[in-house]
């Protein structure tokens, strides 16, 4: 067996059945997300808008994309028309172009509200306040939107504990809002991390390095 469909099975056996594994594929060529395809994954996760618009089109179309990266405002017009679901919606002007590109494609677009649960500035993300005040208006505002949960990234750090709370606390979070707003979706956990996300609640998880390898950055 491929030795990336044999890292996807261990994957597989450690998380729950109703839990979402997205695959993150960034800088990986198409034949490996192929081959993972065929061996039954169908959530795959991009961080850039380029390469996601790249891999689309030549990858089968039953393929659910995720944009998990920091999304542009001006990069929003490429993915509208295929995105499975946005999990780094940062700031509401970012949702009212996602609602606009999401009208001229005549689909609703899934997003995720990313909460800044992290102690490091390089992570993006709005606070708990501001999810809020979006969530009180975004129905009415945003038709071509839907918000189906949040998203979060830990600190990096050794420190497990720390990881763990900065997990919890998001986990309170979406369990406050998610009976009032229909939430499905709490995407927390990546490589390094996702065994403590799923401790703590989360029922998405990200993996990249595990399933993929080292990545390729030249």
């Amino acid at each position: 067996m491929n030795h990336l469909v044999e890292n996807l099975k261990q994957i597989q056996n450690e998380i729950p059945k109703e839990t979402i594994l997205v695959a993150v594929s960034k800088t990986k060529p198409v034949e490996e997300i192929q081959i993972l395809f065929d061996a039954g994954q169908l959530d795959f996760g991009e961080n850039k808008v380029q390469e996601l618009v790249e891999k689309q089109p030549v990858l089968s179309k039953e393929i659910r994309w995720h944009l998990i990266g920091h999304l542009q405002k001006n990069k929003v017009k490429y993915i509208a028309p295929f995105v499975h679901l946005i999990h780094s919606v940062d700031s509401e002007d970012l949702l009212k172009e996602i609602n606009k590109q999401a009208l001229k494609q005549e689909r609703i677009i899934l997003c995720l509200l990313q909460i800044k649960i992290a102690d490091e500035d390089s992570k993006f993300g709005m606070e708990q306040e501001e999810a809020q005040r979006i969530l009180a208006t975004y129905e009415t505002n945003f038709p071509f939107v839907k918000i189906v949960g949040l998203m979060g990234m830990a600190t990096f750090t050794e420190d497990e504990n720390q990881i763990r709370n900065e997990f919890r606390r998001l986990k309170i979070f979406y369990e406050k809002l998610k009976t009032t707003h229909g939430f499905t979706t709490l995407s927390m956990g990546m490589s390094d991390d996702y065994k403590i996300a799923l401790e703590e609640g989360s029922n998405m998880v990200r993996v990249g390095s595990k399933i993929f390898g080292a990545r390729n950055y030249n």
